[in-house]
């Protein structure tokens, strides 16, 4: 048994350079991305090892054809309960199974037998992981906005926001272990963020601020009143990671609690643009993308750096970005690197706005494990 081409019936043809430019991203994605998850780096390996999963990566459009994706798929279909042998080797399942000789062939089995559902997830989903460790970050980073202009009211715009767990930055807590910082108590009705705060500067003083505005745009947000919607959620972590898992529930289910406005918008910028003309005066506006821009082509990027530099001109605007240090602002000289650091494993917060005569500044704010698992802030006290 194959895995076959549903529309044309029969094996789908891949020519050996596409082949073998997905199974360098796998082998990638297992040196780079995944290396604290053993059953990923195993399973990445597997995957390129092997034509016949590599090919399903055709049915995963543009931008998205990204190992993470299909390991999700995977990962999906075992958490809606298909029973197979795979599932023994995933922690989120109830497994406990080391990576072996016998994973290559069960997930070569598992699918085939899941193709049509793995097919439908590569088409039509998209890697939408709400990590909200990342808050661990971007609660300092909204304090020192809030300290270095001056404000008391901020107003959050989460572009690429998934199900806009991040806009509950100032409900979670907040363990630095030499400090704590945001909401009180943590318990099992509101996660406590830890976070390995590195380095010699101090952290902010906490200011008086409060978001006084905040709004989620994405491609498909995603829907924390739906059980499925938020199984694949669950499906982006990865399964060995048990504290991101039940931090995930907590804010899911604080979300539904407090219903954090999200929109569906194919052009978020051109929202962005109407929220900011609505917002009361005196409000500082923020707009943050983590992990988003590796998914615009370079002429998007480009177009996309135009249009948030007007707004940051019209409007006041702030630019916190979490991305890849290669995705930094073109004029900022990369800082220096943190002592673990890897390509595609640590995320650089950078800061961006337009001074009073309209020219664009930039500012390295902070190094953080893409996970919020430790932090080394860069940006002197405001």
């Amino acid at each position: 048994m194959q895995i076959h081409d549903e529309q044309q019936g029969h094996p789908g043809a891949v020519d050996s350079a596409r082949l073998q430019t997905w199974a360098a991203q796998y082998r990638r994605f297992a040196e780079q991305e995944c290396t604290d998850d053993p059953l990923y780096v195993a399973i990445c390996r597997a995957i390129a090892d092997a034509p016949e999963l590599l090919a399903l990566m055709q049915h995963a459009p543009g931008q998205q054809a990204r190992p993470n994706l299909l390991l999700a798929a995977l990962h999906e279909r075992l958490l809606a309960g298909v029973d197979h042998p795979l599932a023994s080797y995933y922690p989120s399942c109830g497994g406990s199974r080391a990576p072996d000789a016998a994973l290559p062939v069960l997930l070569l089995d598992f699918a085939r037998r899941e193709q049509s559902a793995l097919i439908a997830h590569l088409r039509g989903r998209a890697t939408q992981t709400n990590e909200i460790g990342r808050c661990a970050v971007l609660w300092p980073a909204l304090n020192h906005i809030a300290c270095w202009r001056g404000a008391d009211r901020l107003a959050l715009f989460d572009f690429g926001c998934s199900a806009g767990l991040n806009l509950g930055v100032d409900a979670y807590s907040y363990d630095y272990a030499s400090f704590q910082r945001g909401a009180e108590p943590a318990g099992p009705a509101r996660p406590l963020i830890r976070c390995e705060w590195r380095g010699d500067a101090p952290p902010p003083a906490p200011g008086p601020w409060r978001l006084a505005a905040r709004l989620g745009v994405d491609l498909a947000p995603v829907d924390v009143q739906d059980p499925a919607a938020v199984r694949w959620l669950q499906a982006c972590l990865w399964p060995h990671d048990r504290v991101r898992a039940e931090r995930l529930a907590q804010a899911v289910l604080l979300a539904r609690q407090a219903a954090y406005p999200l929109r569906q918008a194919e052009d978020g910028l051109a929202l962005l643009q109407d929220w900011l003309a609505q917002l009361p005066p005196g409000v500082q506006p923020v707009l943050l993308n983590s992990w988003v821009l590796a998914y615009f082509d370079a002429p998007e990027l480009a177009r996309h750096r135009v249009r948030v530099a007007d707004l940051m001109r019209q409007h006041g605007l702030v630019w916190l970005s979490a991305e890849a240090a290669a995705l930094r602002p073109p004029a900022l000289a990369l800082p220096p690197l943190p002592q673990d650091y890897l390509p595609g494993s640590s995320s650089l917060w950078t800061l961006q706005w337009a001074d009073d005569g309209g020219a664009l500044q930039q500012q390295a704010l902070a190094w953080s494990h893409p996970h919020g698992r430790w932090l080394q802030w860069l940006a002197p006290p405001p």
